[in-house]
């Protein structure tokens, strides 16, 4: 399978400024990701999708590909993922070089490994699924069939829309959130159905030790103490 792997930095962070290319323990955030994705033996690939001059310079002290600049209206406050994903497609196409799917990797999530990448890659082709994302485990104080909504009475009713609470905390079924390590999906997913996700969505389980989103500066001190921790 021909992969992409799109590490996408836009700049103009306001909570953690200058957060892509911020110095944890001793090198730039993106670094982390950079280094894991190369060492991927089944991505086929890496780029940096950007916007920013101060991360393209950075990426290019890196070795790391940089085949354009990110048109800035891919790169507001509120622009999603997906257009930035099809951009990059796009620009290939153009240029007669197809890829079966794409591997996008979080820059704010600095830990993960090029093996956990290489074993997501692996669940995802044999599953055979339109894209695959990494998750956790929903704690069970948060699980959907234990969360509640407000209705038009102003009265709770379960979210999940069921009548009866699932009194035993061991009859809870496991549930899972995205937790933004990693993105696989395939290509005809991505430009034909106009999809992150497709139809049918894969998943694989993040270890403890990958659990930081760096969005603020709390997050950042969260992730310099696991940089510590892991001897990074």
């Amino acid at each position: 399978m021909n992969i992409l792997g799109i590490i996408p930095a836009r700049g103009g962070s306001k909570t953690v400024p200058g957060k892509n290319i911020k110095i944890l323990e001793g090198k730039p955030l993106l670094q982390y990701t950079v280094e894991v994705a190369k060492a991927s033996k089944h991505i086929s690939k890496v780029i940096l999708s950007s916007d920013d001059d101060a991360i393209i310079q950075v990426a290019n002290q890196l070795n790391l590909e940089v085949p354009f600049k990110r048109p800035s209206d891919l790169a507001q406050d509120n622009s999603p993922t997906l257009p930035v994903i099809q951009h990059a497609l796009k620009f290939y196409k153009n240029q007669g070089v197809q890829f079966d799917a794409v591997c996008l990797l979080q820059v704010t999530s600095p830990f993960k490994t090029a093996k956990f990448i290489d074993n997501a890659i692996e669940k995802f082709m044999e599953s055979n699924a339109d894209a695959l994302v990494s998750v956790k485990k929903v704690p069970d104080e948060y699980n959907p069939h234990w969360t509640f909504k407000v209705d038009e009475y102003d009265c709770l009713e379960l979210s999940t829309g069921e009548k009866s609470i699932i009194s035993r905390r061991q009859d809870l079924p496991v549930s899972y959130h995205r937790d933004g390590i990693i993105y696989l999906t395939k290509t005809d997913v991505l430009l034909n159905q106009n999809s992150l996700y497709g139809n049918t969505l894969a998943y694989i389980e993040s270890p403890p030790d990958f659990n930081v989103n760096i969005d603020t500066m709390e997050d950042w001190e969260k992730a310099v103490a696991i940089a510590k921790k892991l001897n990074l």
